[in-house]
């Protein structure tokens, strides 16, 4: 590490040979600072070489790095292996979400720490005055420029100090696993396997019955119920079905007009979706895709419904295609039709995700 103190701009001296192997680094840097018109006004380190300052600093340093490395460890363990799918009631899948925001906030933090610290109390200070100028680099320039970043390399002393270079290492080395583990996460363990993410409250009962849906009352719904044009929001005929338990169940339940409804059933056969459809009546998940919002705005003038969260809009008659905001994906349709004793019944389960679906990444 260098022990220079002050440095002057030499005044009317003759450029050097930065190629003269007789120079040390810190003779070309002054010299590039030189040619910059730079003059280094201060310049010294904080802590000597081999002093207990300087050890403690770096253990200082290296701990704040390796509590990086352990917490960006945890998060990594906590997402591939602590239970994340919800349960009723209490459990540890409560935990999952605000353990993986306290792991990663330790660790963010630590190593913002460690690198101020570093900084702040290891590295030399220095002052420089600079003339601002503008003129093209010559290879001595970039000679200048490379002795200047290893001289920099130098001064953060990891040679030296060989702690913080491993401490730095096994810190971010997590991190960067961190970073991609969202990327990566869907490969590890598929989220749609056994069905449970197409699962919500409409879901057919043992034996097969088929769910009526509801108002939020636990009416069940006759066609006769919604005016032409007009729309309902409608939910599982299940216990708990109006609950958070069923949050992803709300469904837009929709009465066209008859020029709509057929352009609509056309749209449908387009996608194979034929059936879904009882007379002029269409069933439509509320859960916006963009971001899980409720999108409960029907324009009957213009078919489109829309999600006051970020403004994206979905056009009923083209099996509730996007075609404003940030949206992406088409609102899911809910096959419907009406039993025996005249009330609206599901068919089945949605056939489509509800909601954000992450594991569809473009």
């Amino acid at each position: 590490m260098s022990t220079h103190t002050e440095h002057q701009a030499p005044q009317g001296q003759e450029p050097l040979d930065v190629n003269d192997p007789k120079l040390t680094r810190f003779d070309i840097v002054r010299e590039g600072a030189r040619r910059d018109d730079i003059e280094i006004v201060h310049y010294e380190p904080q802590v000597l070489p081999g002093t207990k300052a300087e050890r403690r600093l770096t253990r200082v340093v290296a701990g704040f790095f390796l509590i990086t490395g352990l917490a960006a460890t945890a998060f990594l363990a906590i997402y591939i292996w602590w239970p994340w799918q919800y349960e009723a009631g209490r459990g540890g899948d409560k935990f999952y979400t605000p353990l993986l925001g306290f792991t990663l906030g330790v660790a963010l933090l630590a190593v913002g720490f460690g690198i101020l610290t570093w900084g702040k109390k290891l590295l030399p200070k220095e002052v420089s005055i600079q003339d601002r100028h503008e003129g093209q680099v010559d290879s001595e320039g970039r000679t200048i420029t490379g002795q200047t970043m290893l001289y920099m390399a130098d001064e953060l002393g990891v040679k030296r100090r060989p702690l913080l270079g491993i401490s730095l290492l096994a810190g971010l080395a997590p991190v960067a696993a961190v970073a991609a583990a969202p990327l990566v996460g869907g490969l590890i363990s598929q989220p749609h396997k056994n069905n449970q993410m197409f699962t919500t409250g409409f879901a057919a009962a043992e034996g097969g019955q088929r769910i009526r849906l509801v108002r939020e009352d636990g009416r069940p719904i006759r066609p006769a119920d919604i005016s032409t044009g007009g729309q309902l929001t409608v939910f599982p005929g299940i216990d708990h079905g109006v609950s958070n338990r069923h949050a992803d169940s709300p469904t837009l339940l929709i009465h066209l007009r008859d020029s709509d409804a057929q352009e609509s059933r056309r749209a449908n056969e387009r996608v194979g979706h034929g059936d879904y459809m009882w007379g002029n009546y269409a069933a439509f998940s509320k859960i916006c895709t963009h971001a899980g919002c409720p999108a409960s705005l029907y324009e009957q003038q213009t078919n489109r419904l829309l999600c006051p969260c970020h403004q994206s809009q979905f056009l009923i008659t083209d099996n509730a295609r996007p075609i404003f905001g940030p949206a992406s994906r088409r609102l899911p349709q809910l096959p419907i039709e009406v039993d025996s004793e005249g009330f609206f019944v599901a068919k089945s389960d949605y056939t489509e995700t509800v909601g954000p679906d992450f594991w569809e990444r473009p």
